[in-house]
């Protein structure tokens, strides 16, 4: 594929490569956190394809502990969490000491390819540790102060909420209208887009999309195999 000719998006059978690439790095190089998994659809969508298996990334059960002074801190061990990182060495003795000042939400993420905007898509929920859901104003104030500082600032992405493809339930996402612009912008420097490229193209999209949503990524994540 010619790099001066690439706009940017990728092809369903070049999702499915990435997603596993993905994955695989994201396991190896996060191991606190639990893995991505493919979750493969039992219902198929009304934008799907015949060539290749259907079905979306998913990583569930990801924690937030807010304390109502707007402090972020992990959750309790063997599960994963976002917080702000200059935060982390106050907010660990409240959260472990018990404090009853701090409230645990929990975020479920899932990368679905979009067929008509060629590009991953990021959808996710949250909800309280009593199964409430948290309506999309209620889940933009529980994000990491971080994560609010990149949508204010941030020309490319928004948040609206509609009907999960897959699950057809109310999800928020990140929408991806802008995405194909600058996934090209960060492929410029690569001399040929080729498939070893094309395998990356998840972990660099990510590393764009997780500080919206608190998850970053570890820069060994972005080296070619």
């Amino acid at each position: 594929m010619n790099e001066s000719a690439w706009d940017g998006t990728l092809s369903a059978s070049e999702f499915s490569a990435s997603a596993q690439a993905f994955a695989e790095k994201w396991k190896l190089n996060n191991p606190a956190y639990p893995p991505w998994t493919w979750v493969k659809s039992l219902e198929v969508p009304i934008f799907a394809t015949n060539q290749v298996e259907e079905g979306y990334l998913s990583l569930e059960n990801v924690c937030i502990v807010k304390s109502n002074d707007d402090e972020v801190a992990s959750c309790v061990e063997g599960e994963a969490s976002l917080y702000d990182k200059e935060d982390e060495e106050s907010t660990d003795s409240a959260t472990l000491s018990g404090n009853d000042n701090v409230q645990p939400y929990y975020f479920d993420f899932h990368i679905i390819y979009s067929a008509s905007f060629r590009v991953p898509v990021l959808y996710f929920r949250a909800y309280c540790s009593d199964g409430r859901s948290l309506g999309l104003n209620e889940i933009e104030s529980v994000l990491p102060a971080n994560s609010a500082k990149v949508l204010l600032e941030s020309k490319w992405t928004f948040i609206t909420q509609e009907e999960h493809p897959y699950l057809n339930r109310p999800w928020c996402k990140l929408h991806p209208c802008g995405s194909s612009d600058w996934m090209k912008l960060l492929f410029q420097a690569v001399e040929k887009v080729d498939r070893p490229a094309m395998e990356l193209y998840l972990v660099s999209w990510f590393s764009v999309v997780g500080p919206v949503i608190g998850l970053g990524i570890p820069i060994q994540m972005l080296k070619e195999p």
